[in-house]
C-alpha cells in the first residue's frame, strides 16, 4: 500500500523514527518533512503550510504524522477525500516539564486532544508515556471552568495503543574497543533543559574529587543556543573531552558508542530513551533514574546495578564503575544483546500490521 508520512519536526528521535519507518516498511511511504525548529510554532502552524504543498491526498491509502502538528487543521482543511490517519505520540504538551519560569501555554495540550481525537488510529511510544498521558488528561481537562469534555479520554484510549519506536544499529558491537582506557563517559541526549544536564557535571566533579581519571564524549543535538552547563564543561573538562557537539554522521557515532564505557542520563522528561538504547547496543554500561521510561527498556536483572534512585547513588554507581571498569565485561555483551528487541527488523511487524488495519 502507498502512505504519505508527515513529520513537521525532522530532527532528533523524530528524525531516527521516520527514517527508519520508510526504510523498513514493506509498504510505500513517501515522507515530507520540516526542519526541527520552533516546535510551537510547528504545532501551530505546520498544517497550514503543508496543506498547500500536498497536491493530493487520494493517491494514499493513509496517512502517518506525529503530534507536533495540528491533524484536527490539516483535517479540516483537506476537502472531501482524507485517508484513515495514524498519529505518532514522541511526546505530549500535557505531561512535559516546564523550563524554570516558564508558564504552560495550555493551547498546546488541546492541540495534542484534537489531534488524537482526529485520528483512526493513536500509537504512544513507550508504555510510560501512555500511562503518563491518560492519568494526567482527565485533571487537565477539569480545568475548564465548565461544560467539560468527559467523554474524551475514553474516546482517545479506545484507539490507542504502544509500539516502541526501532533503532537504526548500522553493525555489531565490536567490544575490543573498550579496551582503551580511561574509560569513556558518553552524554548523547539534547542539551536541553528537560534533561537535567547540571546534575550529570555534578556526578562528573565526584570523579574529579576522588581523583578518578577518565575521558569525556558531549554528543546529542541542541536545536537553540548552547546552555550554560555546556560553555562551562568546555573548559572545567577541556583536558578529558574528545568529542564536543553533534556527530551528524551515523556511523561516526556509532564508532564513539563503541568506544564509549558508561553512557549516563540524568533527564527529568523521557518517553522512550532511543539514545540510551544505542549507547547500550554498542555497549555502553548505563546508569539511568529509577523512573521514567528507564524501568521499562533495561530489564528487570539490571535494575539494582544500573538504575539508580538519588543523585548520591548515582555518584556511588558511576565511581565503582570508573573503579571496577573491566569486571563489567559480561555485564556489556549481555545487555547489548538485550537491545537486539529495539531493532527496526524485530519491530516493523507491529507497524505494518497497525498500517494494513488503518
Amino acid at each position: 500500500m502507498k502512505f504519505l508520512f508527515i513529520e513537521p519536526f525532522f530532527g532528533g528521535s523524530h528524525r531516527e523514527f521516520a527514517r527508519g519507518l520508510v526504510s523498513s516498511s514493506v509498504h510505500h511511504i513517501d515522507l515530507i518533512t520540516l526542519p526541527a525548529r520552533f516546535w510551537k510554532w510547528r504545532m501551530r502552524g505546520a498544517s497550514l503550510y503543508l496543506i498547500k504543498k500536498i497536491e493530493s491526498l487520494e493517491c494514499y491509502d493513509g496517512l502517518i504524522c506525529t503530534n507536533l502538528m495540528s491533524l484536527a487543521d490539516f483535517k479540516a482543511l483537506s476537502g472531501k477525500f482524507f485517508p484513515p490517519a495514524v498519529v505518532y505520540f514522541h511526546e505530549n504538551q500535557i505531561t512535559y516539564p516546564l523550563a524554570s519560569g516558564e508558564h504552560r501555554d495550555f493551547q498546546f495540550g488541546f492541540t495534542d486532544i484534537t489531534t488524537a481525537l482526529a485520528a483512526d488510529r493513536v500509537i504512544f511510544n513507550s508504555k510510560t508515556h501512555f500511562n503518563a498521558f491518560f492519568s494526567k488528561l482527565p485533571a487537565f481537562l477539569k480545568m475548564m471552568p465548565e461544560f467539560l469534555p468527559v467523554w474524551v479520554t475514553e474516546e482517545i484510549r479506545a484507539k490507542s495503543t504502544v509500539i516502541y519506536p526501532g533503532c537504526m544499529f548500522d553493525a555489531e558491537p565490536d567490544f575490543s574497543l573498550k579496551n582503551d582506557l580511561p574509560p569513556l563517559i558518553i552524554w548523547n541526549h539534547r542539551w536541553e533543559f528537560d534533561k537535567n544536564p547540571s546534575s550529570f557535571f555534578s556526578a562528573l566533579d565526584a570523579l574529579l574529587e576522588k581523583g578518578l581519571d577518565f575521558r569525556l564524549a558531549l554528543v546529542g543535538e541542541n536545536f537553540q543556543k548552547v546552555p550554560k552547563d555546556f560553555l562551562a564543561a568546555k573548559e572545567k573538562y577541556k583536558g578529558k573531552i574528545i568529542q564536543y557537539g553533534f556527530i551528524e554522521s551515523r556511523e561516526k557515532y556509532f564508532n564513539l558508542l563503541a568506544r564509549g564505557a558508561v553512557v549516563i542520563s540524568t533527564a527529568n522528561q523521557e518517553n522512550f530513551g532511543m539514545s540510551i538504547v544505542e549507547a547500550v547496543r554498542y555497549g555502553c554500561i548505563p546508569l539511568l533514574p529509577d523512573r521514567l521510561s528507564y524501568p521499562e527498556i533495561i530489564p528487570d536483572s539490571f535494575h539494582k546495578d544500573f538504575l539508580y534512585k538519588s543523585q548520591e547513588e548515582l555518584m556511588e554507581k558511576l565511581i565503582s564503575v570508573i573503579i571496577n571498569y573491566p569486571c563489567f565485561q559480561d555485564h556489556m555483551k549481555s545487555l547489548s544483546n538485550k537491545m537486539d528487541s529495539f531493532a527496526w527488523e524485530n519491530i516493523i511487524d507491529e507497524y505494518d500490521t497497525e498500517l494494513e488495519n488503518l
